[in-house]
């Protein structure tokens, strides 16, 4: 078996390798909007905390 030849899925390539990026794709979208609502969540959190704890004047 050749890399060409296994490149080629058996002559599946064309539906493979969209899958693969298809599949790369949605957990590259999940990681990413995963981090981005951990960074909103902190956000809030801190600013919750800001204004609970902030010395009275």
């Amino acid at each position: 078996m050749t890399f060409f030849s296994w490149l080629s899925m058996g002559g599946y390539a064309a539906y493979v390798w969209p899958a693969f990026g298809i599949v790369f794709s949605v957990l590259a979208y999940n990681g990413v909007n995963a981090y981005r609502n951990y960074r909103a969540i902190l956000k809030q959190l801190r600013l919750s905390y800001e204004t609970s704890h902030a010395p009275h004047s």
